[in-house]
């Protein structure tokens, strides 16, 4: 396979960047090419064996690579690594109409619970989101709040830019989130927790992203007003190796 140049940031981790150059190489081979051992890999690109087993996850995870007993190989054509994720942030996001959501971020000492959720010292403030949502009418109300990490505000180059003009007042739709954060190479596991609020017909859900290694990168409380609204949930499978 030919080694092709892709321009990457330096800002990026090093897998993600070895991940994209690799994809250079399997876009230019033959379908179902099988790749070099991990230690040619390293050798080729002057990285650490752990450094391409991440890369090589971050293209199996969207179905562009596949590894068996012989080793690893290419099942292009298939998604292109920037295929947008199919969780909507914040968790119960609708989809769009003009002047029904309302947005805004902070950069502010989050909620006690999830400050101990995202392993931040008391009172260490940090990127605070605030979604608000309705019907014209009033009704199906959601609010949701989200603290993140910071790995998530150091690894995803399109949040930590939120930290200077985090001010409560300007609109931010950070709809986007979860692609920002699989373009930065983080895969992502979460866990919904739903509680439906005694004598009231709300529903209150505890969102909870990791990646890979389990370092937090969000934690979202969403309030439902259940009554005239239902919670939709999407998910999107790997591909098959």
């Amino acid at each position: 396979m030919a080694r092709t140049d892709h321009p990457v940031s330096e800002t990026q981790p090093l897998y993600w960047r070895v991940a994209t150059e690799l994809l250079d190489e399997l876009r230019n081979g033959p379908p179902g090419g099988r790749l070099p051992s991990e230690r040619r890999l390293a050798e080729r690109f002057g990285v650490s064996r752990e450094t391409v087993r991440q890369a090589l996850e971050v293209l199996r995870r969207d179905g562009l690579v596949a590894t068996d007993r012989r080793g690893s190989h290419t099942t292009l054509p298939g998604l292109p690594v920037e295929t947008p994720a199919a969780l909507t942030f914040p968790v119960g996001a609708r989809a769009a109409e003009p002047g029904a959501d309302r947005t805004s971020v902070t950069w502010e000492t989050p909620p006690p619970a999830h400050a101990e959720a995202l392993g931040l010292d008391p009172h260490r403030p940090t990127l605070v989101h605030r979604y608000e949502s309705a019907d014209a009418d009033g009704r199906g109300r959601r609010t949701a709040v989200t603290s993140f990490s910071a790995v998530a505000l150091s690894e995803v180059e399109e949040l930590g830019r939120y930290r200077d003009r985090a001010d409560g007042t300007a609109a931010a739709q950070l709809r986007r989130t979860y692609d920002w954060m699989r373009k930065a190479g983080l895969t992502l596991h979460h866990r919904d927790c739903i509680t439906r609020l005694a004598d009231t017909p709300s529903v209150h859900v505890t969102r909870r992203v990791h990646d890979q290694y389990a370092r937090p990168l969000e934690i979202t409380d969403l309030l439902v007003d259940a009554q005239q609204d239902a919670l939709v949930y999407e998910f999107t499978l790997p591909a098959a190796g």
